[in-house]
């Protein structure tokens, strides 16, 4: 058996830093291995999560950096290089020399168990290193399990196979069941995630056992291992149960997640951050670099001044039109429509709101 190492990476952000906190109360066992990947362009909310979190493992949170010995901030090396290009959702260039590189340096040809911190109401996977040498795990949702490990599992050329295997393990109150449905092949009646809720519907360990068996005969990490304590794991947490660990932990909620009050048109709403990351990031939306600008207004400064040989963080407009006064007034209005549905759906957060219209962040790409 290889030994096989088990990481954590802590983004600044509400998941991951709730996922550290889940994974030492529950998982004491599991000897993982903290680290982030500072750009150099983090709000200081995220380096005092990083220090809070430190204080309550136990342990360091290893800081991994791009372009080491330079005198400049990682992003600020890196955007020289890229002659001042700034990077964008179609050119993410800030995610894989300043997150994926760092990552890929620190675990090297080890074998790794990654945690991510995705939530058990979130439909996406995420930005997830392809290295053949890393698995990821997702511990707050009702499938731990990664896609490329589950469409190995249920593809249908698998299908004796798994059979066989099922047909050798113990029995347990629903092998009657899980059988019946592992004999059901993938078709158009039949999706792959149809197939999948139905085995995690009758037996979520059951399911999980099934697919460490099949791992074992494979060259993805866990195959080192005898034993996992996650496939017991029948933890589904959500957005609530992540602000709730955060909280009673003493860790804290990062302000920049905390809403604040505006006013226009005689109209009162409120906004807020909806990720950690880099105060400039370019996923934000319109209403969060207005929020910037009014909560950290040195920060939008210094973002504004990245803006130069035509290269700005929006493709629509410059920052310096961005907050002229009517162009805030308008975002701001244009905001204040769009949370109305939050009447309409009383149990969606303003947060939601905002990561439903712009997607994921580079701040939870792989991390």
């Amino acid at each position: 058996m290889m030994k096989v190492r088990h990481v954590l990476g802590i983004s600044g952000g509400k998941d991951s830093a709730a996922l550290a906190i889940y994974m030492q109360r529950k998982y004491p066992q599991l000897d993982i291995e903290y680290y982030t990947c500072d750009t150099g362009k983090e709000l200081d909310e995220t380096y005092e999560l990083i220090k809070n979190l430190e204080l309550y493992l136990g342990k360091k949170v290893k800081l991994l950096q791009a372009a080491e010995g330079s005198h400049e901030a990682p992003f600020d090396h890196f955007l020289k290089m890229y002659g001042g290009f700034l990077p964008s959702s179609n050119s993410r260039w800030c995610t894989k020399v300043l997150k994926l590189a760092p990552f890929e340096k620190f675990i090297g040809n080890d074998l790794v168990i990654s945690y991510v911190g995705i939530r058990g109401d979130e439909d996406r996977e995420g930005y997830i290193s392809k290295k053949s040498n890393v698995q990821s795990i997702f511990p707050f949702r009702k499938n731990i399990w990664s896609e490329d490990v589950i469409a190995k599992v249920l593809s249908n050329s698998n299908l004796n196979r798994i059979l066989e295997r099922q047909s050798l393990a113990p029995k347990t109150t629903y092998s009657a069941q899980i059988n019946e449905a592992l004999r059901q092949p993938l078709s158009p009646n039949l999706t792959l995630n149809q197939k999948l809720n139905l085995l995690l519907d009758i037996s979520i360990e059951d399911f999980n056992n099934i697919v460490f068996e099949f791992l074992r005969s494979t060259e993805y990490p866990l195959a080192q291992v005898d034993t996992f304590p996650l496939l017991s794991n029948t933890d589904v947490l959500n957005r609530d149960d992540i602000f709730r660990l955060l909280r009673e932990s003493g860790v804290g909620v990062p302000e920049y997640y905390e809403q604040k009050s505006f006013e226009v048109g005689g109209k009162k709403g409120v906004y807020a951050r909806s990720r950690s990351g880099c105060f400039f990031c370019f996923y934000q939306q319109k209403i969060e670099w207005i929020w910037l600008y009014e909560q950290h207004p040195h920060l939008f400064e210094k973002a504004m001044e990245y803006e130069k040989a035509g290269y700005t963080w929006n493709q629509e407009e410059s920052l310096e039109d961005l907050i002229k006064p009517d162009r805030i007034k308008k975002v701001k209005e244009e905001y204040l429509k769009r949370t109305q549905r939050k009447d309409k759906n009383p149990s969606q957060k303003l947060v939601d709101i905002l990561e439903d219209a712009e997607g994921e962040g580079c701040a939870s790409c792989f991390i």
